[in-house]
């Protein structure tokens, strides 16, 4: 068991880590501070109490420090992205089936059609990549 000095200390640098931040992204800075003032609580406080909580929180359950440290993480991510590309990929031959006679040989229709093989090209590299 750590002692207790090492542990406040661990919190104390993970608050102002923290603080950090929220003091990088201007606009999450500004909208926490006002959320803050509307609750009528200390920014300090708030983030102390949420470091207390996630200091607390079993290993198990604490997000990865970097979602993309491990291949298995980061082959999950690209299976997301390709699912996401097969669904554009789909909706993008719907809209062109769906596309009157009239309008088959437009510059839209073309523009569908390339964008429809670059969204293939691209979800095969990556299945290539991460089989």
């Amino acid at each position: 068991m750590s002692n207790p000095s090492n542990e406040s200390k661990q919190r104390w640098n993970a608050t102002h880590y923290t603080q950090m931040k929220f003091s990088i992204k201007p606009d999450i800075a500004d909208a926490f501070k006002e959320a803050c003032a509307a609750a009528d609580v200390s920014m300090a406080g708030v983030i102390s109490e949420f470091m207390v909580n996630y200091c607390q929180m079993p290993s198990k359950i604490k997000p990865p420090s970097d979602p993309f440290a491990t291949r298995r993480l980061r082959r999950k991510f690209v299976k997301g992205v390709v699912l996401q590309f097969e669904e554009l990929l789909i909706a993008e031959e719907r809209g062109r089936d769906n596309t009157p006679e009239n309008l088959q040989g437009s510059k839209w229709y073309e523009a569908s059609e390339q964008s429809s093989d670059v969204i293939q090209e691209a979800i095969d590299l990556m299945e290539e990549i991460y089989p």
